[in-house]
């Protein structure tokens, strides 16, 4: 069976590739772009060196810094408006993955209008959206490579998930350097996040050749350097391998799919504002332990690749060592419990039904190597709890 893989037109990866932006802007003959990011970005000074190189290269461009972590459809509507209002030929996202993210809606909805839930999945959006320049700034979502964006629609609580090659970055700069002001807690959050992406684009039942050997690339470099990162975000070897890292996970679950982790994840976060990152790290070791039956081989071979298993280790052997790490990882990073994150026991009870109907209905549960029913995603919710 073929595989169809989807990339950004230019992917430049390496220290101060971000400099770069206007000559990629001149070879895609681009001249007035919206800068999407969010204030902490502005007051780092990397819109005003961004400014600056595009002034100098006489590109007049404009700010919408009032992304916030999450993004909500409110909280893109005015970027949305400016757009629309503009003569903007193109979106420079600058950020984490929630200013990305931002930006792959407003280039979509500038455009084409409509409402974000028009969007959501199972559409598939393959209209072509304002050209977008992704310049990620943590090592995380992979937004920067991947047809995926994530909004979540307050009326609702539910955070839709939205598809197609009008979400794929045009051009992505991956600047590890840029990652090197990340706090503790931003950089274990994002980290988790992209091993996740890592080990359910590799289980996923929409696996392929190219998405198995981006994904194992992934974790061989994220395995050994997400607890680096985390002591001391000032080393660059690091640094410069989990920003590589979760470029390639990014690549890997875009092409291949996310699983039930990130169905599970996305009403945590939805409906009680954890951060993305952090809703996977909290569900990854039970998930796992959860699914390693139907795919023992495979979960094996994601222990190799981190280097907590060797080849000499049966796979029984590696899984184990696979849940040992995961859950010691956890606990070293400080991934706190739902309950320790401020959750309400009875709200979480009470919302059970409704969350594993929105993990459902997201469509990532489908790819898990083993397929949940609703009862069991609720049973897997309560042992999270517990």
């Amino acid at each position: 069976m073929s595989a169809t893989i989807t990339l950004p037109r230019i992917l430049e990866i390496g220290a101060g590739c971000s400099g770069n932006l206007c000559s990629v802007l001149k070879t895609l003959g681009l001249q007035a772009p919206l800068i999407v990011t969010d204030k902490i970005m502005v007051e780092l000074g990397y819109v005003e060196t961004l400014q600056k190189h595009l002034a100098e290269q006489d590109i007049v461009s404009d700010i919408f810094d009032n992304t916030v972590p999450e993004p909500t459809v409110a909280s893109i509507q005015a970027g949305v408006d400016k757009v629309r209002l503009g003569q903007f030929d193109c979106v420079i996202a600058l950020g984490g993955g929630s200013p990305i993210d931002s930006a792959k809606a407003i280039a979509i909805l500038g455009k084409y209008g409509g409402n974000m839930k028009d969007y959501k999945f199972p559409r598939q959006v393959n209209e072509s959206g304002l050209p977008i320049i992704a310049i990620p700034t943590t090592a995380g979502t992979g937004s920067e490579v991947t047809k995926v964006t994530v909004i979540t629609d307050e009326s609702t609580d539910e955070k839709m998930m939205c598809m197609g090659m009008g979400f794929m970055p045009t051009a992505a700069l991956v600047d590890f350097e840029l990652s090197l002001s990340v706090p503790a807690r931003t950089t274990a959050d994002t980290g988790i996040d992209a091993l996740t992406h890592a080990i359910e684009a590799y289980v996923s039942k929409k696996a392929n050749p190219y998405t198995d050997a981006q994904a194992l690339a992934a974790m061989r470099l994220i395995g050994p350097n997400l607890r680096a990162v985390y002591h001391d975000g000032s080393d660059r070897t690091a640094r410069e391998k989990m920003m590589l890292g979760a470029t390639l996970a990014g690549i890997a679950f875009s092409n291949a799919s996310v699983a039930l982790v990130h169905g599970m994840s996305r009403p945590i976060g939805a409906a009680y504002h954890v951060p993305h990152g952090l809703s996977n790290a909290m569900l990854l070791p039970i998930v796992t332990e959860y699914s390693i039956p139907d795919a023992v081989g495979r979960y094996a071979r994601c222990a190799r690749a981190m280097s907590i298993a060797t080849n000499d280790d049966n796979d029984q052997t590696a899984c184990a060592n696979l849940l040992g790490e995961l859950n010691a990882l956890n606990r070293e990073l400080h991934v706190p419990t739902p309950a320790e994150f401020g959750i309400d026991r009875t709200a979480f009870f009470n919302n059970l039904e409704t969350m594993a109907a929105q993990a459902i209905a997201s469509g990532s549960p489908a790819n898990n190597p083993k397929q949940p029913d609703a009862d069991t995603i609720i049973a897997l919710y309560k042992k999270l709890w517990n």
